[in-house]
């Protein structure tokens, strides 16, 4: 076992260990200090928190920890969490409620469970981010570190040194390449290590699997840096090529991953999908095509639609006057815009310029004179985003999703840039990936549109309800830290 495995073995345990003092430290402030003696009377607190426990450690067992994954989002920690704090919950509540039914003894009150869930929910997000935080500075300082090796000239490749190399918190060290010829575009730290004539050389050397120490297994192999994962990128056509980095890798207990050539994937990573019994390849891969993930997110775009244009009611009658005093015109913006499949649909804001010839052409700029000053502020503010929840209630938009674009827009980028209209698989949001992670407003070069549109299609592949309840409190975030793009 390698040691950066051992190490997040380590790291699993003592988060899991935590958990346990955690939820004995929460316990024992809502027993003593809480309403729990109350809902509680007549059971042993002792024998409650043994519930309590046996069910976290059935709850661990499924739903364990994943931040000492190097591959890992917040909303995949706040998934995790979800599922463990709930499943801890429910069996505490149902094993208690059993046990004591049976022995003819007084049962908790269900407001116990609930009130110590309630605490101990946020509780657990809060004590996660830090475990996660101390992780990626661990691993920043040079512990827990994996290495990589990539093999082949393709510019595939480069994606993934990216991935591996740009945030020092994965813990990835990336040794080098091997290939013929160098990679178009590579970095100057990338190292170029030979040519696959020189790691042929390689791939036919015993390891020396008696030896304990790690230095010598590297001598039998004239110190070669056996790498924890090895990147392969070569041509379909190198089949048998392919196959012996493949066995080596399994010799060497190294993690093997193919990355199809550029031009052989048609300009697009794509996807391993099932075909019966065939295993076939996709270009995209959307999970809102299943009925479910669809049904979970139109329910939840209904609620919070609602949430918003209720008390949104209440404050258009002081939104319009202003609107009327500092500019004369109609209180809403409607504008057709490009929605799902193509189709278009009319967006909904609050008129926060002059009435204008070029408001269906031409994008709002930093200190676009056909702004006026409340429509200004609304703008800065996202206010003038908010009748869109009607778009949302309609089902013309979602909370979350790729902005939609002006039809002008949609018709001059679709020409230039080859998968534009991909973005346009799903229902267009009223915030969005590309707007929180800095591809937010005016679009002056061709970059900055690739850019967004390359998210999009990430938000697309990546959907999940929590990672649109990530991008909401980014967006919520970013209206409190203003945005200096929001204009």
């Amino acid at each position: 076992m390698s040691s950066n495995t051992k190490t997040n073995n380590l790291i699993r345990n003592l988060v899991v260990a935590g958990d346990f003092v955690v939820m004995g430290v929460l316990f024992y402030v809502f027993v003593v200090f809480g309403p729990g003696l109350e809902m509680a009377e007549g059971i042993s607190p002792i024998l409650l928190f043994m519930i309590a426990a046996v069910s976290l450690a059935i709850a661990e067992y499924f739903f364990s920890t994943v931040i000492h994954r190097r591959r890992l989002t917040l909303e995949q920690v706040l998934r995790q969490v979800t599922y463990l704090v709930v499943t801890q919950c429910v069996l505490t509540y149902l094993i208690s409620k059993t046990g004591f039914l049976l022995t003819n003894r007084p049962s908790p009150h269900s407001l116990f469970t609930l009130y110590f869930t309630l605490g101990f929910y946020p509780l657990m997000i809060v004590i996660r981010v830090l475990e996660r935080w101390f992780v990626k500075r661990y691993r920043r300082m040079g512990g827990n570190t994996r290495t990589a090796l990539l093999v082949g000239s393709d510019q595939a490749l480069l994606p993934v040194y990216d991935f591996l190399s740009s945030d020092p918190a994965t813990g990835y060290r990336v040794i080098g390449y091997y290939a013929n010829h160098e990679i178009e575009g590579v970095p100057s730290s990338l190292t170029h290590m030979g040519s696959l004539a020189d790691f042929d050389t390689i791939l036919d050397m015993p390891v020396n699997v008696s030896s304990t120490n790690e230095e010598e297994k590297n001598d039998s192999i004239t110190k070669f840096p056996i790498p924890d994962e090895l990147y392969c990128s070569l041509s379909w056509t190198k089949r048998d090529e392919i196959r012996r980095i493949r066995k080596f890798c399994d010799r060497h207990v190294v993690h093997f991953y193919f990355i199809p050539v550029f031009a052989e994937s048609f300009g697009h990573t794509l996807k391993i999908e099932q075909i019966g019994e065939t295993v076939g390849y996709t270009n995209y891969i959307d999970p809102l095509q299943s009925p479910t993930n669809r049904a979970i997110k139109r329910v939840f775009d209904v609620i919070f639609s609602l949430l918003v244009l209720i008390p949104m009611a209440f404050l258009t009658p002081l939104i319009a006057l202003i609107i009327k005093l500092q500019s004369p015109g109609p209180i809403f913006f409607r504008q057709l815009r490009t929605g799902m499949n193509g189709r278009s649909f009319y967006c909904y804001k609050f008129r926060s310029m002059h009435v204008n010839s070029d408001a269906d052409r031409v994008q709002a700029t930093k200190d676009d004179p056909r702004k006026f000053p409340f429509g200004n502020f609304m703008r800065k503010a996202n206010i003038d985003e908010l009748p869109q929840f009607w778009n949302v209630l309609k089902g013309d938009m979602s909370i979350v999703g790729p902005r939609p674009h002006m039809l002008a827009h949609t018709e001059q980028y679709s020409e230039l840039i080859d998968k534009y209209m991909v973005r346009h698989f799903v229902k267009p949001g009223v915030t969005g990936w590309a707007q929180v992670t800095g591809y937010r407003g005016e679009t002056k070069e061709l970059w900055q549109m690739e850019g967004r549109v390359k998210r999009d299609i990430w938000y697309i592949e990546n959907w999940s309800i929590w990672l649109d309840l990530r991008i909401i409190w980014m967006t919520a975030r970013q209206i409190v830290i203003h945005d200096e793009k929001a204009y």
